[in-house]
């Protein structure tokens, strides 16, 4: 028989609504119910955290390593329980860990990496975001230019077949990949995310027409809004159902920025951290300055974890905590398809929540 656990906190947040005097009842991987205190069932120990909100855990759809050990350097398992380690210190439970444009070997051996991390029981890693190299070199940011190029069919199939139920999410800018790749990755269940792209207003909405569901950090490594060529920026806001990542560590994109958007998008914009780590190898070398990263004098990675990005927004953008918590929860598992099961504290959705307190700070987490 399952063992109920039972946790009640100042307040909790459901994903939809702040409750008080609530109690959390989970089996060993599942919520089974979010009851009034006054309802629960006799002989249930409760753990009380009277100072803390519980929420749900975050999730981060783009983050490329930690703690010394970027995943396209070292791929192997261990680099993903340092990731999965790093993450979960923000809240975040769940993560995409993501290869920047590289050799097809390293993708190949990213993906290695992932199957035998699940081998060996590995949690929170829930697939690998292919960030390249279908991009254009025009709006390459800190990728590596030579390694750049448009796919053939051959090569986008070699790809998925090798990466079959783990690549979960492709980068690409939709003006250098044909119909018929975009076809082959939505085929086999893979989100597309248009991103480092001089894509036309015209081009970026037509995409989202034919397939490509969201945008890779919104405003970086994308043509501009102008008021004579919107470019992918306006396509992402002036669309009724795309949705944008965002990258609120105060240098990727200028608060101001990510307010406009705000107002526009509403909840088609969530949070990505795009955090890096230190490197001297491989051909990203990113290097610590203030509290971000560069690679070759270019801003290549942010140090963010989620919980700081639920500060940034409510403190710097003027955000509500709730929305906040959403950009890091459910707008995330929405993006991926995985809004019936993660980013809610609600019956039937995974036991995987986060105590903070009054600061947003890390106070525990649960599953």
């Amino acid at each position: 028989m399952a063992t109920t656990r039972a946790y009640a906190a100042l307040r909790i947040f459901t994903g939809d609504a702040w409750l008080n005097n609530h109690i959390v009842l989970a089996d060993e991987s599942k919520i089974t119910a979010v009851i009034p205190s006054a309802s629960l069932p006799p002989g249930v120990v409760v753990q009380h955290f009277p100072d803390s909100i519980l929420v749900p855990a975050f999730i981060d759809i783009q983050i490329y390593g930690a703690y010394g050990k970027l995943l396209a350097v070292y791929p192997e398992p261990d680099s993903l329980y340092k990731l999965n380690e790093y993450c979960r210190s923000g809240g975040a439970t769940y993560c995409q860990p993501t290869v920047a444009t590289n050799k097809y070997e390293v993708f190949y051996k990213c993906i290695d990496a992932i199957r035998e991390y699940w081998k060996k029981g590995g949690e929170g890693i829930l697939g690998l975001h292919v960030e390249g190299p279908w991009i254009n070199p025009v709006k390459k940011g800190a990728h590596i230019e030579s390694l750049i190029h448009s796919p053939s069919p051959t090569q986008a199939k070699k790809l998925l077949d090798y990466g079959k139920g783990v690549i979960k999410m492709i980068t690409l800018a939709p003006e250098v990949c044909s119909q018929e790749v975009i076809d082959l990755v939505l085929s086999q269940g893979v989100v597309i995310s248009a991103g480092h792209s001089n894509a036309t207003y015209e081009e970026a909405m037509n995409s989202f027409t034919k397939g490509i569901t969201a945008v890779t950090h919104l405003y970086n490594g994308m043509s501009s809004l102008q008021h004579r060529a919107p470019g992918l920026v306006g396509a992402a806001m002036d669309s009724k159902k795309a949705m944008a990542s965002i990258i609120p560590d105060g240098h990727h994109v200028d608060y101001a920025a990510i307010r406009i958007a705000k107002e526009v998008m509403k909840e088609r914009l969530f949070v990505i951290t795009d955090a890096v780590t230190e490197t001297n190898d491989g051909p990203y070398p990113h290097h610590f300055e203030g509290d971000k990263y560069v690679s070759n004098n270019i801003l290549s990675g942010s140090s963010l974890v989620m919980n700081k990005a639920v500060q940034n927004l409510v403190k710097h953008v003027g955000v509500e905590l709730s929305e906040a918590l959403r950009m890091c929860s459910l707008y995330p598992a929405r993006v991926m398809g995985l809004e019936k099961e993660l980013g809610k504290i609600e019956k039937g959705y995974q036991a995987k929540m986060v105590l903070l307190n009054d600061r947003n700070d890390v106070v525990e987490l649960i599953g």
